[in-house]
């Protein structure tokens, strides 16, 4: 039997074409081993968001050819899509597969060791298309994953908005969306698995539907009759998809989770202008108003990138007062990564790495008693939580887990008189703050 190790670099949507590609190879015969571990078929899928991505990405390649120097080394994934020639150079590499062809990698496998058994395998194939012509969502699933309480789901791939920062159009392609019915049988062998939760995702997922005469907010809805399933969390969204029906009719499912990833990158609008941003600190602000009058203190998250071209002191001290002023559960906080290709690496008065440091340094300090704000509010109250794992702080045992707000909770072990409360949904009361943003429940009932 042939073992295989799989690497992932980059977003949820390429964690879960890891998961997906695993599972076909196991279906396929192949004994699937960590990845430091010595293998026949080392298959990395690969990011390319910024030029550091593509870096670690031929690192990987470089580190697994060097494990094994007789094995099967597979560059998938955005990397190998946008830097394919560069890609085909490097003598590391066996064989190459772009986004929307790697549910054909067991068939690659077979075409390349039969070629080495007869002594034809004298360079690397590559099944790299022009991403920008297909219109056909890639057929790749998943029965399992790894976590076993939450499961990502993607439903959609490609983009067409066009940040003037962002490869991603170029490396996934325009947008193209899942069909509802294959998302439901997928969510349903996931439930059907033990898997109480799970996470609708996409590269653009806001996007969803556009090319079925469909939308996101169908598809949810129909998810949330799939038996088995507690839990609905919804990807990163863009502010504009959230409307006053939109917001309503979610608060509407039971089984949807409170917690909003919507895309910020800048809170001043010049800025969000030079990104090609397609919305204003002001709609944005009505967006986060429509949430909190529908939903009972939802968490709302973003990312937001420091440094941008051109971004000035004033400019910055802009962004820092949004921010504040809308009060963010958390904000994950990106300097400024030049990528060529794009129209942002081009443009000028890029901001030096000194400065960009300074900033993020200064975001993460506005951050903390933001965080700690949203959580004060959970002291003292009632909440459901889907328990995940057993941890250790500070030597005593805990089974840590997530509210719908995805809010960190913790319950001592040593109360629960050995009772296992992996993947099970429970209520209690927060008690107290324990550390690292963890919240320490008590009196503990198990839901039937």
């Amino acid at each position: 039997m042939r073992k295989a190790a799989l690497h992932n670099l980059g977003c949820k949507v390429n964690a879960y074409e890891t998961e997906s590609m695993q599972q076909l190879l196991e279906a396929s015969g192949y004994e699937i081993v960590p990845f430091e571990e010595a293998a026949d078929v080392y298959v990395i899928n690969t990011c390319s968001v910024t030029n550091i991505a593509d870096r670690k990405s031929r690192q990987m390649i470089h580190r697994a050819r060097k494990k094994n120097p007789n094995s099967v080394v597979v560059a998938a994934g955005c990397y190998v899509q946008t830097a394919r020639e560069q890609v085909q150079r490097d003598n590391a590499v066996d064989i190459l597969i772009g986004n929307n062809k790697k549910h054909e990698l067991p068939i690659l496998l077979e075409r390349f060791f039969s070629a080495r058994q007869t002594e034809t395998a004298s360079e690397s194939l590559a099944l790299v298309e022009d991403i920008a012509k297909d219109s056909d969502y890639e057929t790749l699933s998943i029965s399992r994953t790894a976590e076993r309480t939450r499961a990502f789901v993607k439903v959609q791939d490609g983009c067409n908005q066009f940040c003037s920062y962002c490869i991603i159009p170029y490396a996934r392609g325009r947008v193209r969306s899942r069909q509802v019915a294959d998302v439901l049988e997928e969510a349903a062998r996931i439930a059907a698995n033990g898997c109480r939760e799970v996470v609708l995702t996409g590269i653009h997922l806001s996007s969803y539907g556009v090319d079925l005469g469909t939308n996101l907010l169908y598809l949810i809805e129909e998810v949330h009759k799939v038996p088995g399933i507690a839990r609905i969390r919804l990807g990163s969204l863009e502010p504009k998809i959230i409307t006053e029906e939109f917001a309503r009719r979610l608060s509407k499912l039971p089984k949807i989770c409170p917690h909003f990833h919507l895309s910020l990158q800048s809170g001043c609008d010049d800025t969000l202008q030079r990104m090609n941003r397609k919305y204003t600190c002001r709609e944005y602000q009505h967006v986060c108003d429509i949430l909190r009058s529908n939903f009972v203190h939802p968490a709302i998250t973003t990312d937001v990138i420091v440094g941008f071209p051109g971004e000035t002191d004033e400019e910055f001290e802009t962004t820092r007062r949004f921010l504040r002023q809308i009060g963010f559960f958390e904000i994950h906080i990106f300097k400024y990564s030049r990528r060529e290709g794009t129209r942002a690496a081009k443009m000028k008065h890029q901001v030096p790495e000194e400065i960009k440091q300074v900033r993020s340094e200064t975001l993460f300090g506005d951050l903390a008693p933001m965080n700690e704000e949203y959580l004060k509010y959970y002291l003292g109250r009632q909440v459901e939580v889907l328990l995940e794992e057993k941890v250790s702080f500070s030597g005593q045992e805990y089974f840590l887990g997530h509210t719908k707000e995805y809010v960190k909770i913790a319950v001592a072990a040593s109360e629960q008189e050995g009772a296992n409360l992996e993947n099970k949904l429970v209520q209690g009361v927060v008690l107290s703050k324990l550390k690292e943003h963890v919240l320490l429940m008590e009196n503990v009932l198990e839901e039937a």
